[in-house]
């Protein structure tokens, strides 16, 4: 049954939130909301502070300072109660190997205080959603490396948390198996309401069904927005951004996009040959074949006009370099 929480409310809200570790601050006044039912992306360098956030969102850190709040609980005032909530899967897990999977399920899901008349259905519902119904009797210690993660997953969610919190979970997965987590991840947000947090340094996999994403450098927020359904890249509601390839630059050209009303953030690469920019209401195909047609009628070389599609790693590249880095120039051909 999906959660009773109202679409796009925020389940995961943190303010200010500072974290310390003897001679090093790991997250120094971090603030976002998580809408429920999203599934956020966390990414950053190593050493951003991502594990970190996810122990303080779990209720296993408290912070130095500032608020976290998971499903309207304090994690500082109710941290057992925060447990009850959320699952965390972290990127380093044990499992009991002497217990078979169904036992290490059954285990988890008495540790996580659900009714014991309820267990036999929550674990072979996690069981089947990992694939791992047909291990039931097989011992963990006995499991290779990509099941045991399956299992670590399934004890992660078998109390059907309302926030579950996964570092790395597709760490040891082949192929198949990752096609098959990222439907999961969907399937819970989409039909339980689950509040999905992932880090992983795979951004790709990320791509395939993260609705947001926060990125951490330095124990600070440099970006946190929604995503696009069809490219993965920030949405924008009003304004689309385009890429213009050119047959030869144009000097002023930067000049007469600027000069138009509807045409905003005008980048032209080094190369003079590419530009990106933003258009109002760009959605929209007739505004944009009136923007080709303009800069037609005005001579400008266009032998390329289309959406930019960037994809995650290009935004998260874009976030986290340093500011000083200069733009690599593209050459012909450059996608």
């Amino acid at each position: 049954m999906p959660l009773d929480v109202p679409p796009h409310a925020a389940l995961i809200q943190v303010d200010g939130l500072t974290q310390d570790y003897p001679g090093h601050r790991a997250l120094d006044g971090v603030g976002f909301a998580v809408p429920a039912g999203s599934i956020t992306a966390l990414v950053g360098p190593n050493g951003a502070g991502k594990t970190t956030l996810m122990r303080c969102l779990a209720a296993l850190d408290p912070p130095f300072a500032g608020r976290v709040r998971v499903a309207g609980l304090e994690v500082s005032e109710a941290p057992r109660a925060v447990h009850r909530v959320t699952g965390f899967l972290q990127d380093i897990f044990g499992l009991y190997d002497g217990l078979t999977v169904e036992q290490g399920l059954w285990h988890a899901a008495a540790a996580r205080a659900v009714p014991t008349r309820d267990i036999p259905e929550r674990i072979a519902w996690a069981a089947d959603a990992v694939g791992l119904a047909d291990r039931f009797k097989q011992k963990a210690g006995s499991l290779s490396r990509g099941l045991r993660q399956r299992l670590a997953i399934a004890q992660t969610m078998v109390h059907r948390p309302r926030v579950l919190l996964l570092d790395e979970p597709a760490s040891g997965l082949d192929p198949e198996s990752r096609a098959d987590l990222a439907a999961l991840f969907r399937r819970l947000s989409r039909d339980l309401g689950t509040t999905l947090v992932v880090s992983s340094h795979i951004l790709a996999e990320l791509e395939d069904y993260s609705t947001h994403m926060l990125i951490l450098r330095e124990g600070r927020v440099v970006r946190h927005a929604a995503l696009d359904a069809s490219t993965g890249t920030p949405s924008r509601t009003a304004a689309v951004r385009l890429v213009l390839r050119l047959a030869a630059p144009c000097p002023d050209l930067a000049t007469m996009l600027e000069g138009m009303s509807e045409v905003r953030d005008v980048d032209v690469w080094a190369d003079g040959e590419t530009v990106r920019l933003s258009l109002e209401d760009g959605h929209d195909p007739a505004r944009r074949a009136a923007l080709l047609r303009a800069l037609v009628a005005r001579d400008v070389a266009v032998c390329g006009f289309d959406l930019d599609r960037r994809n995650l790693q290009d935004v998260y590249l874009d976030h986290v370099r340093p500011a000083a880095t200069a733009r690599p120039t593209p050459g012909k051909g450059h996608p």
